[in-house]
């Protein structure tokens, strides 16, 4: 109907959709909800998502974006980078120019492609140390846009991500409303129509914040997402080590059962598969 009939996500844990908890202990996400939006009434639609936590920018390239490439969906979705700019020392020009080679790689193939910049953290206590990395990051980000003809879905300037409601206790990770609210963005930007609106104010908060309880806020949050992060990436390891992504075939949302009653066959696609034999 919008001329997407596959959808391929590439990433890390923002588009693997954590903290968007479902009842399984899995995650939903933002990418999965925009593949929805883009799935309804669609039997047909096929959508793989390639993402997985504590990815950086070369292993997305190398291990996620040359299946992509091979399937050829009609739309790649691609933020990356994050995991990168925050390591202390980080040379933003040189990330942004990595992340440029695989989206010129993207469009030269002729898939389209939709990019996100980093959202604003100037609200996050302690996280808004990171906001200039992020600012000169997303100049970049732009910049690549316009240079391949690619999307941008704009969370730095999505006020809604500016509420601490947003925001998991990590302080990396969206809630799940605020996931909901991305994929309205996104769907947006494709210029596909949606009922609701991302720009829909929070509620008025009930718990005022006081500077007592932002230090204890920050010290809970040092010793339970700040220093294991510190100690993962001096011994080189990854939260997403030994998991593999949750949707790694290229297959339609639509229920089992659901197929089986209206008697259609939809056949799925191992992008792993595609890889193997591209490589």
């Amino acid at each position: 109907m919008y001329g997407f009939d596959s959808y391929v996500a590439i990433g890390d844990s923002f588009t693997e959709g954590l903290n968007d908890s479902l009842p399984d202990g899995s995650f939903r996400g933002w990418a999965d909800r925009l593949a929805e939006i883009l799935a309804e009434g669609r039997p047909d639609f096929q959508y793989a998502n390639l993402a997985l936590r504590g990815k950086m920018l070369d292993e997305i390239l190398e291990e996620q974006l040359p299946i992509a490439l091979a399937v050829k969906p009609d739309l790649v979705t691609l933020c990356a980078g994050g995991n990168d700019i925050i390591v202390p020392g980080a040379d933003v020009d040189a990330v942004a120019a990595r992340l440029e080679a695989g989206v010129a790689k993207l469009r030269e193939a002729g898939i389209p492609v939709l990019i996100f910049n980093g959202p604003d953290t100037k609200y996050l206590s302690v996280m808004h140390v990171l906001r200039g990395k992020v600012g000169i990051y997303n100049a970049h980000l732009w910049a690549i846009a316009d240079r391949h003809g690619a999307k941008m879905v704009d969370m730095w300037a999505m006020a809604p991500l500016h509420d601490r409601r947003a925001w998991s206790d990590d302080r990396l990770h969206f809630t799940p409303e605020a996931h909901r609210r991305i994929a309205l963005r996104a769907a947006e930007v494709l210029g596909v129509p949606v009922a609701d609106d991302w720009r829909e104010p929070w509620p008025a908060s009930e718990e005022p914040s006081t500077w007592i309880t932002s230090r204890r806020s920050d010290l809970e949050w040092t010793k339970a997402h700040l220093l294991p992060w510190i100690r993962r990436q001096l011994k080189g390891e990854s939260m997403g080590d030994g998991l593999s992504p949750k949707r790694p075939e290229l297959a339609p949302l639509l229920p089992l059962e659901q197929i089986e009653t209206t008697g259609v066959t939809l056949p799925t696609t191992d992008l792993r598969e595609i890889h193997h034999h591209a490589s």
